[in-house]
């Protein structure tokens, strides 16, 4: 742990060091320390960890280069830094594949983003006030759909006799709840926008939406450590990221592991897991053009009607504005036992964060933001 100096004890030291180098020989004087590149992340990191789960990690760099950094640990009661390799529940950062997934079928002439998702899904987003005929492919990617906040994991509907839940009951439990505003005139951040476009991609692929996003977008891209489990399936492959429950009070913190649970309550709108490379490689590979045309990437990339101060969201794309300039583009993630966010810049630089904890109340957001946007801008 490193000492702490007031202003005048700070100076003073720093006096008594130089007086002694002074008096040094040349032939004993040591060779200066190169300053650390990645002090300011480091800081950064710290201070989210102590806001967040027991441990952090970062895995950044630009065109060229990659470094990661952790503090704390993924294990509790262990020394085991978190690794980029390790696999952790990514949570909403699944709502982008799932957005690159309808973008690919938009690209085939298979959906178009301002038809009406009833031409689709007849009959699935109706009643209680919701007409299918009103909002489009591009309300739901977009979050302007006007349909209410849902979180499954609070109020899932029934589950199917094997302990699974589909998509058809998380869409109608999501759409109890009635219209927040019209189709097109509002953002609102909802998880059953995404449930609906996860059976929007299994009505047009005829496969299920893990089976869809893993053979257009997973297998593809080479990325061995990302997984969209089937219903059904527990398993976080090894190596893991352990994910906690906890509360923090002042410095005092209370970990207990996440109960398992069947990531299909999650489905299209958050049940993945993935590791800080293989999402760094994923988002890389769509701001590249490699997923989607440069037409659907545009498309993804538009904002308006979701702009605020330095941040946007397009379609399935979250924008932030960097205090060095110029923009990322990624998305965070929040489930039992994590809070993750990637982005990337179009030049070649990225970060991805991962804390095994999502604390229900204080989440650390800005500490998250900071982390983000020092790796991004260090150097700049």
């Amino acid at each position: 742990m490193a000492g702490k100096f007031g202003r005048a004890g700070l100076t003073a030291a720093l006096g008594a060091a130089c007086a002694m180098l002074v008096a040094l020989p040349p032939a004993a004087q040591a060779a200066p320390v190169a300053a650390d590149p990645h002090a300011g992340t480091l800081a950064a990191l710290k201070t989210f960890q102590a806001a967040a789960g027991p441990g952090a990690g970062v895995h950044a760099g630009d065109a060229t280069n990659t470094w990661s950094l952790s503090v704390g640990t993924g294990t509790i009661n262990t020394n085991a830094p978190i690794q980029p390799n390790e696999h952790y529940r990514i949570g909403s950062q699944t709502k982008t594949f799932t957005a690159a997934t309808v973008l690919q079928l938009v690209d085939e002439g298979k959906v178009s983003l301002d038809a009406p998702i009833g031409k689709y899904l007849p009959g699935v987003v109706a009643g209680n006030g919701y007409d299918g005929n009103a909002i489009t492919v591009r309300h739901l990617l977009h979050h302007t759909s006007g349909v209410a906040v849902y979180e499954p994991f609070s109020t899932p509907p029934a589950r199917n006799p094997d302990g699974t839940y589909s998509l058809e009951a998380l869409v109608r439990e999501g759409l109890k709840r009635p219209p927040a505003s019209a189709p097109g005139t509002a953002f609102l951040y909802s998880n059953t926008n995404y449930l609906i476009l996860g059976m929007l991609v299994e009505k047009t692929t005829g496969m299920p939406v893990h089976r869809a996003v893993t053979d257009r977008i997973v297998t593809p891209l080479g990325l061995t450590r990302t997984v969209f489990p089937a219903p059904g399936d527990h398993l976080l492959p090894t190596p893991a990221v352990h994910g906690y429950h906890g509360v923090r009070i002042g410095g005092f913190y209370f970990w207990s592991r996440v109960l398992d649970y069947d990531p299909s309550v999650f489905s299209s709108a958050g049940a993945m897991i993935s590791t800080e490379e293989d999402l760094t490689k994923f988002y890389q590979a769509l701001i590249g053009g490699k997923i989607v045309s440069p037409a659907a990437l545009a498309e993804m990339e538009k904002t308006a009607g979701a702009d605020f101060e330095g941040i946007g969201y397009g379609l399935g794309l979250l924008r932030r504005d960097l205090p060095c300039g110029g923009s990322a583009w990624g998305h965070n993630g929040m489930v039992p036992g994590y809070y993750t966010q990637t982005m990337v810049t179009a030049d070649g630089r990225h970060v991805s964060v991962v804390t095994n904890a999502h604390l229900a109340t204080n989440i650390p957001s800005a500490q998250m933001d900071k982390v983000v946007t020092t790796a991004l801008c260090e150097n700049r």
